[in-house]
């Protein structure tokens, strides 16, 4: 008599409901993606449902709330531009690797730039997303630090007028308040760039 391996029997069942749970996170986590980069910058747990496809169980089973949720998108932005933060900035001075942290920037903030907005607008309801948000203020604070000369560091007001040029905050003004082009954004944050570090000998 041939024994049935129950083993694989049993856990056929169990490997195709955690696919279709893999599955359906990730469709959650799609559509909410989706739903901020065409605008919506404060999508409701229903409509990324209706996108998903799934239920709205579906997403709380998933997720126990919202703040989850950006967690998760937050995760698979930074996943994205890991690559691009984590190379070296280029130029044998420090005024020019400011300058290619510029342009560096200017390609990171326009691809996030929808989705800071709409994690800003919820950050006053959400203590995740305000430390997140003091997070990344922190971040591009000690990010620029590491490339400024000992000099221009205790130079506080000029190290802050440079944080301020080099920031989310001055991109989303000039894209989004001012309703400027990328790259007419990224020639008046060159501009900026270029008149602060006047103040400061060459190398």
């Amino acid at each position: 008599m041939v024994v049935p391996d129950i083993t694989q029997a049993s856990s056929a069942p169990d490997d195709g409901r955690r696919a279709r749970s893999r599955s359906s996170r990730a469709r959650i986590v799609a559509a909410m993606l989706d739903l901020v980069a065409r605008g919506e910058v404060a999508p409701s747990a229903a409509q990324v449902a209706e996108v998903a496809g799934v239920g709205l169980r579906s997403v709380f089973r998933h997720f126990r709330d919202m703040d989850a949720l950006y967690r998760e998108m937050a995760e698979a932005i930074e996943g994205q531009l890991l690559p691009i933060l984590m190379r070296p900035p280029e130029g044998a001075t420090w005024q020019e690797r400011l300058f290619d942290i510029a342009a560096r920037r200017a390609t990171i903030f326009e691809t996030i730039m929808p989705y800071r907005i709409s994690a800003n607008i919820r950050r006053f309801e959400s203590a995740f997303l305000m430390e997140g948000y003091r997070r990344q203020l922190r971040l591009e604070a000690e990010a620029l630090a590491a490339h400024l000369p000992e000099a221009v560091r205790t130079d506080a007001e000029g190290a802050r007028g440079l944080n301020v040029i080099l920031s989310f905050n001055t991109w989303r003004l000039l894209r989004h308040d001012q309703n400027l082009a990328p790259q007419e954004a990224a020639a008046v944050v060159r501009r900026m760039l270029d008149d602060a570090l006047a103040r400061w000998p060459e190398d």
